[in-house]
C-alpha cells in the first residue's frame, strides 16, 4: 500500500520537537547526584507584569504609591503581605509565599529591566543609541528578555547558550514547558519541549493497532527511523527521528508515573484542592524531572516556564474598593500557590538549596495608571526569587523616585528607568548554576559592561 506525502509528514510531525535532541551524547551509566546539582527554572509572565502592585512600600513612600497611582489600582496597605525586616509588602495573593520569606529563601528585585548601558533621564534623552530598541514592544521586550541583545537582533537565548556550555546527557538537561521559545535556542544545543499535561505523542501512531492502513504508516516512519542505508542526509533525518523517539518514551515514563515525592505538594493551601492552573502544572512537570535527575544522570538542569495574561490595560482589578481582587489577584494567587508547592516540593526531595526558581517577564507597566482600572506598557519591573541557596530574605535593588517626570521617570507617567540590568538579576542566578566566568560573556553577550566598574551581579547568594 502507499502513503501520501502529507501522511508522511503528519506522521514524523511527533517527533519534531524532540528531534534536534539527536546530536547529543548516549550513557546508560548512572551517577547519583550530589550537592553539587544546580537547577535554574526561569518562570517568565506574558504580558508584561505590573509589579509595581506585586511590591509595594509600606513606610512613607506608602502616601504617595497612593496619591500617584489610579485608585482603582491602589491596594490597601493593611491588606499587603508583610516582608518582615523590610519595608515592603507583597500583594495579598502572594499569601502562600509567606513561608518562604520567613525561611529566607525568597529576593525580591526591584526595577530591573532591559538596558544596553547604564541610563538617567539625560541620556535617555539625549542619547538614542544607548536605549534599548524598541522599548515597550512585547515582542521587542519578550526577545530582550530571553536573548539579552538590547541593540541588535537576537537568534538564540541565554539558557540555550548556558545549555551549550553544560554537559550532553542522554536527555536534554534544557527542558521546556511553555512551548518553544528563543530563550531555549542555543547555537548548539536544543530543548527538551515537554506539554504540561498528557504525554509526547506521535501523529498518527496507535500502538499495537492492527489496522492495515496505520500499520503501513507505522512501518514506514520505523524503516526511515532506521535510514542509515538511504544516504547521509535521510540518514541523520532518521536518527533524529530515531533518538527522538527513545527520548520521549524516558521523558513520557517520568511525566506519567503513577507515584511521584512532588505530586502531594501541588494543592490549594486552604481548601487543599489539587492545583490546575498551567503554570501550576508547569512547574508540577519541572518538580517531576528534578526528581529524576539521578535516573537521568543530571547534575545541572534549566527550566523554563510561563503564565500568560498580563496584559493588564483594563479590569486589571474590580475597582476603587475592590482592587485586591480581580485579573491580577486570580493571575497572582495562581502563580503564588504554584511557586509555593514548588518550593516545598524541593525541600522534600532535599534540595531546596539546590534549586533557585525566579521570573521575568516583558517588561513594568506605568505607574500612574489609567482610569479603565488598569495600567498600560512602561520598562523598568520588579521581580520574585525563590529558592533555599538564597543568602536570607532580603529586598534587593532601589525603589524608583516616585516623582512623575522626575530623575527616574522616562516619560511623565512613571515609566522608569531600570537600575538593575537583566544581566545584573539572571547573570547572578547563571553563575550560582555553575557558568564559569571565562564563558559568561558567551551565555550574556553584553556581560563587560555589567560586570566591573561599581556594576556586577546581585548579591543573592551566601
Amino acid at each position: 500500500m502507499t502513503i501520501s506525502r502529507r501522511e508522511f509528514s503528519r506522521l514524523i510531525a511527533g517527533g519534531g520537537a524532540l528531534a534536534a535532541m539527536g546530536q547529543l551524547s548516549r550513557t546508560a551509566a548512572l551517577a547519583q547526584t550530589t550537592s553539587s546539582y544546580r537547577a535554574m527554572v526561569g518562570v517568565f509572565l506574558f504580558g508584561g507584569n505590573d509589579a509595581w502592585n506585586m511590591v509595594v512600600p509600606t513606610d512613607s513612600r506608602y502616601a504617595t504609591y497612593a496619591s500617584t497611582r489610579n485608585a482603582g489600582l491602589v491596594l490597601p496597605k493593611t491588606s499587603l503581605m508583610a516582608l518582615s525586616g523590610t519595608a515592603f509588602g507583597l500583594h495579598p495573593s502572594f499569601a502562600p509565599l509567606q513561608t518562604a520569606w520567613n525561611e529566607g529563601a525568597m529576593n525580591v528585585v526591584l526595577n530591573t529591566g532591559s538596558l544596553f548601558q547604564p541610563l538617567t533621564r539625560t541620556l535617555y534623552q539625549t542619547r538614542p543609541d544607548l536605549v534599548p530598541l524598541n522599548l515597550m514592544s512585547h515582542a521587542h521586550e519578550q526577545a530582550h528578555w530571553q536573548g539579552n541583545r538590547a541593540r541588535e537582533t537576537s537568534l538564540d537565548g541565554y539558557m540555550g547558550r548556558l545549555a551549550d556550555k553544560m554537559p550532553s546527557t542522554a536527555l536534554s538537561p534544557l527542558i521546556s514547558i511553555a512551548g518553544s521559545n528563543l530563550i531555549t535556542i542555543g547555537k548548539r544545543s536544543s530543548p527538551l519541549v515537554l506539554p504540561s499535561t498528557g504525554t509526547i505523542s506521535r501523529n498518527g501512531f496507535v500502538q499495537g493497532s492492527t489496522n492495515t492502513t496505520i500499520a503501513a504508516r507505522q512501518s514506514a516512519i520505523t524503516a526511515f527511523s532506521d535510514a542509515n542505508m538511504l544516504g547521509t542526509v535521510s540518514g541523520l533525518a532518521g536518527n533524529g527521528i530515531s533518538s527522538a523517539y527513545t527520548e520521549a518514551i524516558t521523558a513520557n515514563t517520568i511525566v506519567s508515573a503513577t507515584t511521584s515525592v512532588v505530586d502531594q505538594y501541588f494543592k490549594n493551601p486552604v481548601t487543599g484542592a489539587v492545583l490546575t492552573s498551567d503554570v501550576s502544572r508547569q512547574l508540577l512537570r519541572a518538580a517531576r524531572m528534578i526528581e529524576a535527575r539521578d535516573l537521568l544522570s543530571q547534575s545541572r538542569q534549566v527550566f523554563f516556564v510561563s503564565q500568560g495574561g498580563y496584559d493588564t490595560h483594563s479590569d486589571q482589578t474590580n475597582g476603587p474598593g475592590a482592587t485586591t481582587t480581580g485579573t491580577q489577584a486570580n493571575l497572582y494567587s495562581d502563580l503564588a500557590m504554584a511557586l509555593a508547592g514548588f518550593y516545598a516540593a524541593m525541600k522534600a526531595l532535599g534540595v531546596s538549596k539546590n534549586v533557585t526558581a525566579f521570573t521575568m517577564s516583558d517588561f513594568g507597566r506605568v505607574y500612574k495608571g489609567n482610569a479603565q482600572n488598569g495600567s498600560d506598557h512602561a520598562w523598568g519591573s520588579n521581580h520574585l526569587v525563590v529558592g533555599g541557596a538564597l543568602s536570607g530574605s532580603k529586598v534587593q535593588g532601589a525603589y524608583p523616585n516616585q516623582a512623575l517626570g522626575g530623575p527616574d521617570d522616562s516619560n511623565t507617567d512613571g515609566r522608569w528607568i531600570p537600575t538593575i540590568a537583566i544581566e545584573e538579576y539572571v547573570g547572578a542566578i547563571a553563575q550560582w548554576h555553575g557558568v564559569s566566568s571565562a564563558d559568561m560573556s558567551y551565555v550574556f553577550p553584553n556581560w563587560s559592561t555589567w560586570n566591573g566598574g561599581g556594576r556586577g551581579p546581585v548579591p543573592f547568594f551566601a
